[in-house]
């Protein structure tokens, strides 16, 4: 098949499907269309590596524009129709997390395209959702995205006590919100662990993530995210 016949055809099947249920895109707005040409384009990975306290962080995107848009609406309004194109600039921080991990041989770089299930070792370990976000969600936004990547997480850490909302709360206060949130579900001595978030800002959550990890015996080799809020202030 050609590619402009299978542009032809997916052109044809995504008007007949907005006939049926009418959307829009939640990059953009524009009428009948999931996500558009355009705003699918605007969510390319451009890893890059971010810094918070000295650590480094490989993110895929910068938490603005469309990609603040398709973000914002996959995660609190339901729009799981966005996952696929989220899932790929996700699925490239972690390649460039692994890649640049000082434990890993050189011979598995080649196949670190395909990354899969515990590549090389090395437990993918996201963010655990409290209560009140997954009652509200109904699905763990970040792993779901490594799922639709190929990707599985392990479930490695748990939520101890009540942590409040992170929106709106300076860097001090994120940092004191989320002190000692996290812990290991049990030892792990010789684990080693990339921490996958969606977003990061000051970076408070993935220290803290960080902090559970080394505390219970294990290494973190990388940490990657989605996106990038861009800090003001010098870093």
């Amino acid at each position: 098949m050609s590619h402009r016949l299978r542009d032809h055809l997916t052109a044809a099947a995504l008007d007949a499907w907005a006939a049926l249920l009418p959307t829009s895109c939640s990059g953009c707005g524009a009428a009948d269309r999931a996500l558009c040409a355009a705003c699918r384009l605007a969510l390319l990975p451009a890893v890059h590596p971010v810094t918070r306290d000295d650590v480094r962080i490989w993110s895929a995107l910068n938490y603005e524009g469309v990609a603040r848009h398709v973000i914002a609406a996959y995660k609190d309004n339901g729009r799981t129709d966005a996952a696929a194109a989220l899932a790929a600039p996700l699925r490239a921080a972690i390649v460039a997390a692994l890649v640049a991990a000082p434990s890993l041989p050189a011979p598995t770089l080649p196949a670190l395209s395909r990354v899969a299930p515990g590549p090389a070792g090395i437990e993918l370990v996201t963010i655990p959702s409290s209560r009140q976000a997954w009652r509200a969600r109904g699905y763990h936004p970040v792993d779901a995205l490594l799922h639709r990547a190929g990707l599985h997480p392990a479930p490695l850490l748990a939520q101890r006590g009540v942590v409040s909302d992170q929106v709106g709360l300076g860097r001090a206060e994120r940092a004191a919100n989320k002190d000692h949130s996290l812990m290991a579900r049990h030892p792990l001595n010789g684990v080693a662990v990339i921490l996958v978030d969606d977003i990061v800002t000051t970076g408070a959550t993935l220290l803290e993530a960080r902090r559970a990890v080394l505390a219970a015996g294990g290494t973190v080799v990388g940490l990657a995210t989605l996106a990038e809020t861009r800090r003001l202030l010098p870093r």
